[in-house]
């Protein structure tokens, strides 16, 4: 496979399916992040001309913040140092949290107007952002040439517009990817195979038991997504406008499923997680723990995130990369723009944000930092520089978009709707207890369709 071949590829696997599209779909919403006012939005509106004028060469001091483990943080903040010894008027401070705290913070910094100037976002929030004028649309900059579209794929533009306001810049595609260590399963006499179906992948996991005594994760803790995954599979988006949209009948056996793991011991005991940070690498069950009672033989992760997870590693371990499993793999498996750099409304000079955020997105420099952790550059020149200086490991993560996910993807979710955080936050209390025996997988079928609808409700109407 060629170079060019290999980006090339999965752009036209994104247009062809167009599973970077349905940000623009016009709904009304309001952020999960925090109360936006109409005066805040008149405000915002009112001071847009004068804010976008600013950049002449004064001190510019800024706050970029984002989401990420430790690789991105080092990564990020070499950018970060570079961009300011190449521009020595512009001082950034770069803010990193955790997946859940990030946006916990930045619901709590929008409530008071004071949002980082340049933020990361995320498919499931660029909608509902924008609608509630939290994020100020870069259109005015693309038109005046400080940022630079010109290599850019057009559905990646697109995945970053909404209701045709430009307000978010793609900064890497993505695809679910499980990761496993290959050196357990040899140990056990399995192959994993791309495009598992959820059979096989159960009966994979009970004899790694068996053989090996290493357990499985299913993503405790913060399965809503991979059961959103599942969803897919019935034919389902599990999170409607106002409703969730998967049956009991859809939902209570993929509950079922984690019981019976629990019962036959199989799947990680609910209370090794107790002590631990969930939803982080460092702490994962693929790398974390000193014996197989509190390891997993898999980790269920996405394809940018293989370097993070190599990293941290116990020795002996030899970290491989699959598809999820699913009933139907094809149905369920999609491509994502992974992330997003948005300028605030609370940004106080948008212009110096927008050249920060096109010198991120174009500068070889700043991808040298970068190293392609996010995703693969939208920039196809950039990509392809990028590719050229790839590793093994990062090699693999491209040819695994490029083989193995595009080729196998439908078309990706709309974005979720406000009240879908509260809606995932009903299901992970349900979800923990079902775990725990409290409640039998149909009953917390039923209560978390009830719940999770009536936190979906409150926020459409």
């Amino acid at each position: 496979m060629t170079k060019k071949r290999l980006f090339a590829g999965i752009l036209s696997a994104c247009m062809g399916a167009g599973i970077l599209a349905g940000c623009g779909s016009g709904s009304s919403t309001t952020t999960t992040a925090g109360a936006s006012s109409a005066a805040a939005s008149s405000s915002a509106s009112a001071a847009a001309t004068t804010k976008a004028s600013g950049g002449t060469g004064d001190t510019v001091s800024m706050v970029f913040a984002w989401w990420g483990n430790q690789v991105r943080n080092e990564n990020t903040q070499n950018a970060i140092n570079l961009y300011m010894k190449e521009n020595p008027n512009v001082t950034i401070e770069g803010q990193f949290s955790q997946w859940g705290d990030y946006w916990q913070k930045l619901a709590t910094l929008s409530a008071g107007n004071n949002l980082p100037d340049v933020i990361q976002q995320d498919y499931a929030y660029v909608e509902q952002y924008t609608n509630s004028d939290q994020l100020y649309p870069l259109d005015e900059f693309v038109a005046d040439g400080t940022i630079d579209t010109s290599k850019w794929n057009q559905a990646m533009i697109d995945a970053g517009t909404v209701d045709g306001k430009f307000v978010a810049v793609c900064n890497g595609i993505n695809a679910p990817a499980m990761m496993y260590d290959k050196t357990i399963t040899d140990a056990a006499g399995v192959t994993i195979k791309d495009n598992m179906t959820l059979d096989e992948f159960i009966e994979i996991s009970k004899t790694i038991y068996e053989k090996t005594g290493y357990k499985t994760n299913l993503s405790y803790g913060i399965a809503d997504g991979l059961f959103s995954y599942w969803m897919r599979a019935e034919g389902v988006v599990m999170f409607g406008k106002d409703k969730v949209q998967c049956t009991k009948e859809q939902l209570a056996p993929y509950f079922q499923m984690y019981v019976d793991g629990f019962k036959e011991g199989w799947m990680i005991d609910p209370a090794v997680f107790a002590d631990r940070s969930i939803g982080t690498v460092e702490q994962d069950a693929l790398t974390y723990g000193d014996s197989p009672d509190t390891r997993s033989w898999c980790a269920f992760q996405w394809s940018n995130m293989y370097i993070a997870v190599c990293n941290t590693a116990q020795e002996g371990q030899n970290i491989q990369m699959t598809t999820w499993p699913s009933k139907d793999p094809k149905k369920s498996n999609f491509l994502k723009a992974g992330q997003f750099f948005s300028i605030s409304r609370d940004a106080k000079n948008p212009r110096e944000a927008a050249k920060f955020i096109n010198w991120l997105i174009n500068d070889e420099g700043a991808n040298d930092c970068l190293k392609g952790e996010r995703g693969i550059p939208m920039n196809s020149d950039i990509a392809e520089y990028v590719v050229k200086q790839l590793t093994d490991k990062d090699q693999l993560i491209y040819s695994y978009v490029e083989d193995v996910a595009a080729p196998n993807s439908s078309n990706i979710n709309p974005p979720d709707p406000a009240g879908a955080s509260e809606a995932k936050s009903v299901f992970n209390k349900v979800f923990e207890m079902v775990a725990y025996g409290q409640i039998t997988p149909e009953a917390g079928a039923e209560q978390f369709i009830e719940e999770g609808s009536q936190a979906l409700a409150a926020k459409a109407s």
